[in-house]
């Protein structure tokens, strides 16, 4: 079956373009969205050279340069899609938006991944440019529990998943994948969000916040890439069938990673061959088209 990765970054967590390759053909994977992340050198921890670039290439714009996204696809064109989402609070970010669809066909808005709440008019303006420009936007949404992991302390991104209702309602014409720790603890209608970005083994209770909030907006999608998507399915399998199976024109397998748990999780649920082809291309391919 085609399968494509729809999160992914270069030279994410030390993986060069050889091994990226490789790694894409170990597990099956033919294309990837490979997807910069751009934003101030305060709003981000994990900046040391093994695990993003910009760092290490004296980049100012952001830990994981658009720059090496398009050198990526320009060395392998046939497995790459590009995804690039300026920092908003650049006066020429939409310009820039635009720019990189024209120039260089980049198809995906992501990742937003940025400190500051997406529902700031900067944001807006930028995912409504997304939405003219028929790009699907990649957001990040984070705590800030500090209490719990002071090396992060500063690294809550987005607002809550009220901010993200807002924004739904606000850009109907765009399409917006949730993703990360702030997004999936959502999927059980508890208050595990309030001390913990990864509950595991906890069991769901039905009908959390983004089951609400599928049912209400069409433009919202789901990213189930990273251990955040991964352990919010996989703390309750029954559930995660369920949810599928509802959601099933709505979810997009995605990685965010090098491993293959992801797809051994899914495969495990016995869902039907249909089902499976939405998750693992279907969706993805879709979403680009319309």
């Amino acid at each position: 079956m085609k399968i494509i990765d729809a999160h992914n970054h270069p030279d994410w967590l030390g993986i060069d373009l050889p091994r990226f390759l490789k790694n894409m053909d170990e597990y099956g994977i033919d294309k990837t969205w490979l997807l910069g992340w751009e934003c101030p050198r305060n709003e981000y921890h994990d900046g040391t050279p093994s695990v993003v670039a910009g760092p290490l290439l004296g980049v100012s714009t952001g830990p994981i340069p658009f720059a090496r996204c398009v050198s990526y696809a320009e060395r392998a064109p046939e497995r790459f899609i590009l995804g690039y989402a300026p920092d908003p609070r650049d006066e020429d970010a939409c310009r820039k938006l635009c720019a990189a669809k024209e120039i260089y066909g980049a198809k995906i808005c992501g990742e937003a991944k940025w400190r500051m709440m997406y529902n700031n008019p900067d944001c807006l303006r930028l995912f409504r440019t997304a939405g003219r420009l028929k790009m699907p936007v990649t957001m990040h949404f984070g705590y800030d529990l500090q209490f719990t992991y002071e090396d992060r302390r500063r690294e809550w991104f987005g607002g809550t998943i009220d901010t993200l209702e807002d924004v739904l309602r606000s850009c109907p014409d765009t399409k917006f994948l949730g993703h990360a720790p702030g997004f999936w603890v959502h999927i059980s209608d508890d208050e595990l969000w309030k001390g913990c970005e990864y509950p595991e083994n906890a069991p769901v209770i039905r009908d959390g916040r983004i089951a609400q909030l599928l049912r209400k907006y069409p433009n919202l999608f789901c990213d189930i890439s990273a251990g955040s998507g991964l352990y919010a399915l996989s703390r309750d399998p029954g559930h995660a069938k369920d949810f599928i199976l509802e959601f099933q024109d709505r979810i997009l397998y995605a990685r965010d990673c090098f491993h293959n748990r992801h797809q051994d999780f899914i495969n495990s649920l016995e869902l039907p061959e249909a089902v499976l082809a939405k998750l693992y291309h279907g969706n993805a391919e879709r979403l680009l088209e319309e």
